[in-house]
This record gives structure tokens, C-alpha cells and sequence, in this order.
């Protein structure tokens, strides 16, 4: 999940993505289309909460929500296949930089999710320091490697390391032998692996020596899109409803849990797997900053979705990136300057 997250897609800034407005259902509300980064997991549980509660439909809306494609959520937003889509602010910096106009205009994760990991057998990888001159499953990802090398650094290593393809099962390519270490998400393949085996040993990069927070991850649309006053008012009602959901879920762990297995059947998701990821999320606070609203449930506070952007945060990441030569543009140049968070998103729409 990390690796396609963090691949880098070559966009162009041209696309039918203007001209694709809402249209509007027989009930005469309009329809937006949603498409997913990756197969439906607790990261989207409010958009099924939305759907499921009629979230969407009390904010005047009807709402569609797309499977991943192959290309990317980047590129079919940019291309005008989907209004929203589900992406996070580094990729953005990387699409944009190739030509796209895309902006993160909510984002759910308040905390990185992001995990370096080992089997747990492996008594050779005690820290970071320890993955130097080994094997890291990646997608070949300019982003993944420079947040690896930093680890490495900053836990007092030195070398390098060499790098494998992960296939269609990262924790398989581990157990396989043919990697030693790879990226994982804290709130569903960590969890995975509790529940499930393998055990692993996992590192959180702004522990050891990544600054910001390298996973602010939401909702993105394309710049001339939403400078149709129509599509604008629509997004608004639309970050509304899946607010909501998100909340809803935070509050409601098990049962948000539940409607997310129910409405994708075909993903096969394992129940425990996703009410264990939702008491997770809301245990350790990755949505809310643990913040709390004024309502409680069973006698205890509950948490809200912050749903803003952070853009001291993201900046200094971008930075980091910026300086380890991670961004370049459509002809493979490096940029003359550190893509900048004030142009790739805004909170406009959460306030």
C-alpha cells in the first residue's frame, strides 16, 4: 500500500476534468463520483458511513463511490473520470510536479500511519540502524528510500541498501525470504499482522529522524473543477456528510466497522480485521490529534475528525524530500524549488 501510494505518476495538465460537472440523478440531486486509492479499508469507513446513514443524501447529494484504478485516483481525478478522489498531500507534491492540478482539500490522518517493518524473527533488526546493507520490498519509490536512508542515519548507521519488487503480498515477499524489511500502515497491515501473523517489528519514521508527518491523507480534487461555484458548493456538502460519517465511526467503532464489511462484500474483508483497525484508530488517535467534542457515548468523551491540513507539518516534510532529490518534474529535472503545501491544498473547505 505504501508503494502505490507513493508511486509517481506521469500527469499531463490537460484532461476533461473541467467540463465534468455533477450530474444531476433522477432525483434531481447531484451525483459526485468518489474513487478510491486502494481496496476499501477503515482509511474510507466515513464515505460508507455517508452512504449507508444517508448522510449524503441529507446534504442534497447523491454520491458514487469508484474501485481503485489502475492508473491511479491522481490521474482519473486529473483526467475528470472521478470529482474526488482519495489520495495524500506527497503524492500531490509528485503529480503536481509533473503537470497535474490537483489539491488535498481534507485531510483524515492527523498522525503518521506509516510503519518500517521487519519479521519480528529477525534478531539482526533491532532499530533502523539495522536495515543497512539489507533488502527493502518497495515499489521503487524516490520518497520510500529517502525517509529509509534518513531512519538508518539518524539510528547511527552508515551504508546503503539494496531493494526488491514487492509482488501482490508484502508480508509473503518477506516470509519468502527475498526482503528484510518494508512499508507497512500502522492502522491495517500492522494490525493484520497481530491478529494473523506474522509478527513484526515496525518503526515509525518521525521517530527516528523524518520530520513532519509524511501521511496526511484525504480528499483531493482538481484546481479548475472546483472553480465551478456549482462543483464548489457540492464539495462542500459532500466534506460535510463524510465528516460526519468519520465521526460517526469514532463514536460508533463496531458498528461503522460492520457497515463497512456489509457494503463491500466482494472485498471480502475480514470483520475482525476492520473493528480491530477502528479501535486502533480511535485508541491512538490518528484522526482526531485526540481531540474531543462535547458529547459522549457510554459515559466517555468522544473524538472528532480535525479534518485540516497541516501545513507546518507538511512543509517540513516536503522539505526533507525536496532536499534528498525526490521531486522532479515531467522531463526527470529536479525542481528548483520544494513543491509547497499553500499551493497543493487548502482548509477552505473544512472550516
Amino acid at each position: 500500500m505504501l508503494g502505490v501510494a507513493a508511486l509517481g505518476l506521469s500527469l499531463t495538465a490537460c484532461g476533461s476534468s473541467d467540463s465534468a460537472k455533477s450530474a444531476n440523478n433522477a432525483d434531481g440531486k447531484p451525483t459526485l463520483t468518489f474513487m478510491l486509492d486502494w481496496t476499501p479499508n477503515t482509511n474510507h469507513i466515513g464515505l460508507y458511513v455517508a452512504q449507508q446513514l444517508g448522510y449524503f443524501k441529507d446534504a442534497g447529494i447523491n454520491v458514487k463511490i469508484l474501485p481503485t484504478a489502475q492508473a491511479g485516483a491522481e490521474t482519473s481525478v486529473q483526467n475528470g473520470v472521478a470529482n474526488i478522489g482519495f489520495s495524500k498531500l506527497t503524492d500531490l507534491a509528485n503529480t503536481n510536479s509533473q503537470g497535474a492540478d490537483l489539491k488535498l482539500v481534507f485531510n483524515l490522518t492527523q498522525k503518521p500511519i506509516a510503519r518500517w517493518c521487519s519479521l519480528a524473527s529477525r534478531t539482526d533488526i533491532r532499530t533502523p540502524k539495522d536495515f543497512a546493507d539489507k533488502t527493502f520490498v518497495s515499489f521503487g519509490s524516490a520518497e520510500q528510500s529517502a525517509s529509509v536512508r534518513q531512519m538508518i542515519r539518524y539510528a547511527g548507521g552508515s551504508g546503503g541498501f539494496k531493494t526488491a519488487t514487492a509482488g501482490t503480498n508484502t508480508f509473503r515477499t518477506l516470509t519468502s525470504g527475498k526482503g528484510d524489511f518494508a512499508g507497512f500502515y500502522a492502522n491495517w497491515e500492522e494490525v493484520e499482522s497481530q491478529l494473523n501473523g506474522p509478527a513484526l517489528n515496525c518503526f515509525a519514521a518521525d521517530k527516528w529522524g523524518v520530520p513532519g508527518n509524511p501521511d496526511q491523507i484525504g480528499f483531493m480534487v482538481k484546481n479548475s473543477w472546483v472553480k465551478d461555484p456549482q462543483n464548489a458548493e457540492n464539495l462542500k456538502k459532500f466534506i460535510k456528510a463524510a465528516r460526519r460519517g468519520y465521526d460517526y465511526a469514532l463514536s460508533n467503532p463496531d458498528k461503522a466497522a460492520d457497515i463497512l464489511v456489509e457494503q463491500n462484500k466482494t472485498a471480502h474483508l475480514d470483520p475482525k480485521l476492520a473493528h480491530a483497525s477502528m479501535k486502533k484508530i480511535v485508541d491512538e488517535g490518528y484522526w482526531s490529534g485526540n481531540g474531543m467534542d462535547d458529547t459522549t457515548t457510554n459515559g466517555k468523551p468522544n473524538q472528532k475528525v480535525t479534518s485540516a491540513i497541516n501545513t507546518e507539518d507538511g512543509q517540513k516534510y516536503l522539505d526533507f524530500q525536496f532536499d534528498a532529490g525526490t521531486y522532479t518534474d515531467s522531463h526527470k529535472k529536479k525542481l528548483a524549488r520544494a513543491p509547497q503545501v499553500s499551493k497543493l491544498s487548502t482548509n477552505e473547505y473544512v472550516r
